[in-house]
């Protein structure tokens, strides 16, 4: 699972060819121990829960760079290789 961003302690990944369960773009999220999916590029939960205030951290780096995380999710579903994208500071 390649992690493409850390930051305040939240874990952000994508993994390759995940378009199965969740044909919606998306992440993986995890955050002292809270795990969940969100869609790119509105930031809607779509499984597990993260406290709020990593919720919006994690919302608000999407909005940032939401043109980077569609094109690692095209490069993601294709199995190919992701990049890191900036944390947020």
């Amino acid at each position: 699972m390649p992690v493409i961003s850390m930051f305040y302690g939240i874990i952000i990944s994508m993994y390759p060819f995940d378009n199965k369960k969740y044909s919606a773009p998306h992440i993986h999220v995890k955050y002292s121990g809270s795990e969940c999916v969100i869609a790119i590029p509105n930031g809607k939960v779509l499984e597990g829960e993260l406290p709020s205030k990593q919720l919006k951290l994690v919302q608000a780096w999407i909005e940032i760079h939401v043109d980077e995380l569609m094109a690692d999710w095209e490069l993601a579903i294709s199995g190919n290789r992701v990049f890191e994208i900036t944390p947020l500071r």
